[in-house]
């Protein structure tokens, strides 16, 4: 990867690095970023007595590790690996692939200006706020930004914006599930339709389809999983209170699991 870092991590900042002398209590791990070497003690490694460091690391894994102490006198940086959770792992991991395909459409738009990435990555990064490439090519794609208006060059701007735009796409999420509903008033029919058209009328990609027998399925598609549960909520509920509010109203909602 392009990106380099001065200095030393913070504490408590997640770090990628590869493992390169295991000892018998200690691993020294050589940090990506950084260009520096970290330790991690035996007690570190993982939580509970180890006999054998080896059955948890070797030399030449890559690994993610939390920087648990910085002594920048000395140049030590202690490390822990049974600090860092399974979802920061993840977390951590993803924004690494998403940091790397934004690297690789830098070197599609140096094969097609004929410029070294690594100078169109430094150039670029003199004059950006923004921390990582992934998060302004984002912000063009998921909120329609001009990355000459983010402090990108205007020698790279329009190009690499549109190689952003041909080569990312918006993966999207979908919520719902299955409603029953059920009611004896005289309006029932007119109750039900009122309160589906409603909710259907919160956004334009919530659709609702009658199954048969009081049953319908609710589907709402977004680009964001927070913003479409909130708003499957709000449609819920739109649907709920007229429902139960009548004579004999019976609401019922299972979720579907969407792959």
């Amino acid at each position: 990867m392009y990106r380099r870092k001065i200095g030393f991590p913070e504490e408590n900042e997640l770090v990628f690095g590869e493992v390169t002398n295991i000892q018998h209590n200690s691993v020294f791990v050589e940090l990506d970023t950084y260009g520096r070497s970290g330790l991690i003690h035996i007690s570190e490694i993982s939580s509970g007595r180890i006999r054998n460091i080896r059955d948890y690391v070797n030399e030449g894994d890559r690994i993610i590790c939390q920087v648990i102490q910085v002594d920048e006198d000395k140049g030590h940086i202690d490390l822990s690996l049974r600090r860092v959770t399974k979802l920061q792992k993840k977390n951590k991991r993803d924004q690494r692939k998403q940091e790397q395909k934004a690297e690789k459409l830098l070197r599609d738009l140096g094969d097609e200006i004929n410029e070294y990435p690594q100078k169109i990555y430094q150039d670029i990064k003199q004059v950006t706020d923004h921390e990582y490439l992934h998060e302004a090519f984002n912000d063009v794609v998921e909120h329609d930004k001009h990355l000459s208006d983010l402090g990108f060059p205007e020698r790279y701007a329009e190009p690499l914006e549109r190689i952003v735009r041909e080569k990312i796409t918006r993966d999207t999420v979908k919520v719902g599930g299955e409603l029953t509903l059920e009611t004896y008033a005289s309006n029932g029919v007119t109750i039900i339709k009122d309160a589906l058209k409603e909710a259907e009328s919160l956004d334009d990609t919530l659709t609702i389809r009658y199954l048969g027998d009081g049953r319908y399925k609710i589907v709402l598609e977004d680009y964001n999983y927070d913003d479409a549960e909130t708003t499957l909520e709000n449609a819920l509920q739109t649907i709920k209170d007229p429902i139960q509010g009548s004579p004999g109203g019976k609401y019922e909602f299972e979720r579907t699991k969407f792959q």
